[in-house]
């Protein structure tokens, strides 16, 4: 059931952006009509068809799916009226992102035909066009999102909770695959003095912004480096205590609720840091982040330091963990002793297949728990190359999910589940306040 339920939200989701410009050159094939209205806008049938029929060719086994149309119109309502909520509450998007994925997109349509001509033939429309369209679906989707994370941000759940939603579930959830535990210490090349410079500027000039009273999500927005909280006003949640880069944590925590801190320099650049609520072992914060520029910085020194720690560790005159808390240019594993987690969670156990490629083979040369590999070039595909170190914590083999062993990993589908309901209650609400109706289908 769990299964079901993922593959039809992807396939309400996922597609949305080709499906929509499919249905150019499938919707002559069916009598169109209008299946729904949501405020000023209408749903047509052709669209529920081709969203369907696109979901029947990514998704096999909806083609059983009896009440399929009738999901799909439900979601493209709930879109609509979500959509609405963005534009009216000025959601903004990172547009830098929007274009890379514009792009990855139009390349996965177009190398569908033979030719571009081809393409705009089929489609009834100009590359330009066809381009246009991806744009204004990704860009929807970007800012329904963004909204959907913002209702989502910072709520927790009991243990008694977990519990009961394991209680509940516990038949519907899928065995865990093989997952692997590392550990890294990652180097950058080193940074020109010209630009720190240039960053300590920026940063200055953003805190004279804040001491003018400029707000400070909407500096996030436009300043902030880190993609991951910049389109959410420079907002990273609710923060358990030792999950921050040591100087970070301590700037955070000293702060009273409400107050902005000075300067504060990480391995990652420049923070201005807002405290929004403190508890004993957790905190509420946003940041605004200029990052230091690496880019034809000088990697010799940073290979040497690499190799240092490396010989030092296997001989064990060191440990792993601290010389990743004192040597590593990543924030969050370096205050983790190294560890890697996977993205947005306090889980260290990843499936391999989530890694990039290039330490996926890493990986799978170290044999044993305690394995270290040399220095190692890493270019993901999205920022900047760097070399590291990894270390193999621990293997573990696919197997049922124990609610004892793997709390983490239950802990989140509980949570995940809660912030749905949440979502859904919210969305009902919405849905009271725009004008819907909708025909049989």
């Amino acid at each position: 059931m769990l299964r079901m339920k993922k593959i039809v939200r992807s396939a309400l989701f996922l597609f949305l952006a080709s499906s929509s410009l499919w249905s150019l050159s499938l919707s002559a094939e069916v009598i169109d009509g209008v299946i729904a209205v949501v405020g000023n806008e209408a749903i047509f049938k052709s669209e529920i068809d081709s969203r369907a029929l696109m979901a029947r060719l990514q998704y096999p086994e909806l083609s059983r799916d009896p009440k399929l149309h009738r999901t799909i119109l439900d979601g493209l309502i709930d879109q609509k009226i979500i959509l609405a909520k963005a534009k009216i509450d000025s959601v903004s998007i990172d547009l830098n992102a929007l274009d890379s994925m514009v792009n990855d997109r139009f390349r996965q349509i177009s190398s569908r035909f033979v030719s571009t001509s081809d393409m705009e033939s089929r489609l009834g429309k100009s590359s330009a066009a066809i381009r246009d369209g991806i744009r204004d679906e990704l860009r929807n989707q970007q800012m329904i999102e963004t909204l959907r994370r913002k209702k989502t941000t910072g709520f927790t759940i009991t243990y008694e909770e977990v519990m009961n939603f394991y209680k509940q579930n516990q038949a519907q959830i899928p065995p865990l695959p093989e997952g692997v535990a590392v550990s890294q210490i990652i180097k950058y090349p080193s940074v020109s003095a010209d630009k720190r410079a240039k960053a300590l500027s920026t940063i200055k000039k953003v805190k004279t912004e804040l001491q003018g009273g400029a707000d400070f999500a909407a500096l996030a927005e436009k300043y902030s480096d880190d993609p991951g909280s910049a389109k959410l006003g420079g907002d990273l949640g609710v923060v358990r205590k030792g999950q921050l880069i040591q100087a970070f944590e301590s700037a955070a925590y000293a702060l009273k609720e409400g107050a902005i801190s000075d300067i504060v320099e990480t391995r990652y650049g420049y923070h201005l840091i807002q405290l929004l609520s403190k508890e004993d072992n957790s905190i509420h914060v946003r940041h605004i982040l200029v990052g230091l520029d690496r880019t034809k910085g000088d990697f010799a020194e940073a290979i040497r330091q690499l190799k240092a720690v490396h010989d030092n560790v296997v001989s064990g005159k060191v440990n792993f963990a601290e010389m990743a808390k004192k040597h590593s240019d990543d924030p969050v594993s370096a205050a983790l002793g190294g560890k890697i987690l996977v993205a947005g969670s306090t889980r260290s156990t990843l499936a391999p297949s989530t890694l990039l490629p290039q330490l996926q083979k890493v990986i799978a040369g170290l044999k044993k728990p305690g394995d270290i590999s040399k220095p190692e070039k890493i270019e993901p595909s999205q920022g900047e190359p760097f070399y590291a170190l990894f270390m193999l914590n621990e293997r573990v083999a696919a197997h049922t999910l124990n609610p004892d062993k793997d709390y983490a990993y239950l802990e989140e589908l509980a949570l995940e589940n809660k912030n749905r309901q949440r979502f859904n209650d919210w969305l009902q609400q919405l849905r009271k306040e725009v004008y819907v109706h909708t025909s049989d289908i």
